[in-house]
């Protein structure tokens, strides 16, 4: 409240102090280099230690390309292919940034041909390679000739997820100004929030370079800015200029109803900021290089947004008066006027507060309903299988991992690291392996053999899977690996060894992930409990916050499992099902939906105690607390769901899991939670919500009277 009155008596200074405070934030950004995070930032468990293994003997394999050629018909023509081979193979010997080429092998049912092309070290551009293969299948019209490797699929991926994220955020400024306009029927209180918005997502992406040389930032932290920053952005000056307008409407001067503002509105903004960043932080207990930029990121750009709703957006209230309700159009804001204040939520509330019970009991239903199928949720990590089929490059390795499963398909690293002198046994020991892993019908020999360091203490052998990463043989292939095939063959050596590689990797992410998803949960509810304890003084109303938050968790764990492991709407939403979710996306989902559902909590629930301490019994203030926040939190809602929502319709599958289970959870949390369940159980409880002591009316503090009782029961 001192801090919106001092921005209100000062305005142009509150003003310049923000301008002053971006153009400093964006100047880091531009004079300071974002530091990124690095492969060794990813390890974890026994993977984490045999890729240390590798790295540091210099066995890390280099880039490489792979050609495929295969039949445009049913059968291939061999002479034609290997005829093919050979010019690829010439060809690519001449191209740039080409170290080696491999000789052309066969598919085991003479099917397919691939040629392997080594690239020099830190080789960023095979754009030669590539026109020196195109020119190949320009001769020979009757072979498909495909290139797809480490680096032509990540440039893919990483150009689709730009066009992706560009999309979403072109689409998401008009969508959420529209939707400021319908909610304000004035085009300059539609602009605040989203210039408010706007500007602290560039404020965080400017913090974030400096920041980032403490904690290194993912590649996906910027997008999570965007997101979190439009959400919370619209959503606090929506609060808040929406209860200054409401207070001018009484016919307080626009001073006063900053002030106002302020002590409510303002008050819930700064708990509701807190909860979003306790739920956030809850994700460094993960301990993972992703989590904790997103972490990051969150934080701050919450923390940007709370402080330009307490400063910068009361001076603008002030400067612009009654013009923030200028220019009117026309048809909305009469529609607004019409309307009303929960015009809508008066007709729903209704039967709600006279058959509290019932309406819970169907409410729960719902919600149980909904949030069963999470039970039979699988998760795994992201796959081809999780990428857009439209991108070649992909569809390419496909067809590569069928014909050459042990170059392409699921694989395993044993890492030996011993006295050079017993680098013939360990040799031996590796081969031993080889042939027992083999034996087990799980394993295939790469045909690499034992790779040995320059200085002969490292040794690695290379067990590729008649699997596709997806298969659920693939864990228990490598669980065998670790607990019976290496201790039997490597058991006799002095030295250390360790099982890596890609499918150990996965295993050993999701085994860290589970281990940890609990103490995340514990964190984040307990934390956020925490603080509606110590903002409400009731301990009630935080178990009931706790509940309903948990419960549209729920909710979005059964919508994403019946979407995108079960199918259900995949063709709407333009996806091939993987039959999993995303192992990073609960977690995420769980975090993220905690913290936002905690602002209409917080909001509706202050009103309704606002409403307690003027004296109304409880049954009556929440009656009118949920229909004064109706409008706010349904414009809130709409946001938050409409950004979400066009995160679902992306191509990246990852993008569309974080989309559908956001907006689904928050569309169900600010329409089922809040006008029936929330209200349902206080109307039950009554007085006792708020144990261990009514609301009483501190000194000071300048409150709305409230109306006369038959105004909100509508006699």
């Amino acid at each position: 409240m001192r801090a919106a009155r001092w921005s209100a008596e000062h305005p142009w200074r509150a003003i310049l102090a923000w301008v002053a405070f971006l153009a400093v934030a964006v100047g880091c950004a531009a004079a300071i280099p974002t530091h990124e995070t690095t492969d060794a930032d990813y390890r974890v468990g026994e993977s984490g230690r045999a890729d240390a293994m590798v790295a540091d003997a210099g066995l890390t394999p280099p880039d490489t390309e792979n050609v495929l050629i295969t039949a445009r018909g049913e059968h291939l023509d061999g002479a034609a292919a290997e005829q093919a081979a050979a010019a690829v193979v010439a060809a690519a010997r001449s191209a740039e940034h080409v170290a080696g080429v491999g000789d052309p092998q066969w598919s085991p049912d003479h099917a397919a041909m691939l040629v392997s092309v080594e690239l020099a070290p830190d080789t960023e551009d095979v754009s030669d390679l590539q026109r020196a293969v195109a020119e190949v299948q320009g001769e020979y019209d009757g072979l498909r000739i495909r290139q797809a490797g480490d680096l032509t699929i990540d440039e893919a991926i990483n150009d689709r997820v730009g066009d992706d994220l560009g999309s979403a955020e072109t689409t998401s400024l008009p969508v959420t100004l529209l939707l400021m306009l319908l909610a304000f029927g004035a085009l300059i209180a539609a602009g605040i929030p989203v210039l408010l918005a706007v500007s602290s997502v560039a404020a965080t992406i400017g913090v974030m370079a400096p920041l980032s040389h403490l904690i290194p930032s993912d590649q996906t932290t910027s997008s999570m800015i965007v997101l979190i920053g439009m959400a919370v952005g619209v959503d606090y000056s929506l609060f808040y200029l929406k209860r200054e307008r409401e207070e001018r409407a009484k016919g307080r001067t626009t001073l006063d109803a900053v002030e106002v503002a302020a002590q409510t509105s303002g008050h819930s903004i700064l708990v509701s900021g807190g909860a979003v960043i306790a739920a956030m932080a809850g994700l460094f207990v993960v301990d993972d290089a992703t989590f904790n930029s997103l972490a990051i990121g969150s934080i701050v750009v919450v923390a940007v947004a709370v402080l330009g709703s307490i400063t910068v957006l009361p001076a603008l209230l002030v400067k612009l008066g009654r013009w923030s309700d200028r220019p009117r159009v026309p048809l909305l804001w009469r529609v607004n006027r019409r309307i009303g204040r929960g015009g809508l939520s008066r007709r729903l509330l209704g039967p709600v507060v006279r058959h509290p019970l019932v309406a819970l009991g169907l409410s729960c239903l719902v919600v149980v309903g909904l949030a069963v199928p999470a039970l039979g949720m699988k998760t795994h990590s992201a796959t081809l299988d999780t990428l857009p089929t439209s991108i070649p490059e992909v569809q390419t390795v496909k067809a590569i991992s069928v014909s050459f499963p042990a170059d392409e398909g699921a694989s395993a690293n044993v890492v030996v690291e011993a006295d050079a002198a017993a680098q013939p046994a360990v040799e031996a020991a590796l081969t031993d392996l080889t042939d027992r892993a083999v034996a087990t019908g799980h394993f295939v020999a790469s045909g690499r053999g034992v790779q040995t360091s320059a200085d002969g203490t490292t040794s690695l052998v290379v067990l590729g899977m008649p699997y596709v990463e997806t298969d659920e043989r693939v864990n228990g292939a490598v669980r065998e690996l670790r607990d019976e095939l290496v201790p039997a063959a490597l058991g006799d050596l002095d030295g250390e060894h360790a099982v890596g590689g890609w499918a150990a990797e996965d295993l050993d992410f999701a085994e860290h992930q589970q281990g940890r998803l609990g103490l995340v949960i514990g964190f984040v509810l307990l934390l956020t409990m925490l603080i509606m304890v110590t903002t409400f003084r009731s301990v009630v109303l935080a178990g009931v916050s706790t509940v309903l938050n948990l419960a549209s968790v729920c909710v979005a764990f059964g919508v994403v499992t019946l979407v995108f492991q079960h199918g259900w709407f995949h063709e709407p939403l333009g996806f091939t099902t993987p039959g999993f979710v995303v192992d990073w996306i609960p977690l995420f989902v769980l975090v993220v939906l905690v913290g936002l559902s905690m602002d209409y909590h917080v909001f509706v629930l202050s009103r309704v105690r606002e409403h307690v301490r003027n004296g109304l019994p409880t049954r009556l203030a929440v009656e009118r607390g949920i229909t004064d926040t109706a409008g706010v939190v349904t414009s809130a809602a709409a946001v938050m769901v409409s950004v979400f929502a066009i995160f679902a319709t992306l191509s990246m599958i990852e993008m569309k899991m974080m989309g559908v289970g956001l907006s689904a959870a928050i569309l169900l949390d600010a329409t089922l939670v809040r006008l029936v369940m929330l209200p349902a159980i206080l109307v039950l409880l009554g007085e006792r919500s708020w144990w261990p002591g009514r609301p009483q009316q501190p000194r000071g503090v300048v409150v709305s009277e409230p109306e006369p009782a038959y105004e909100l029961s509508g006699r």
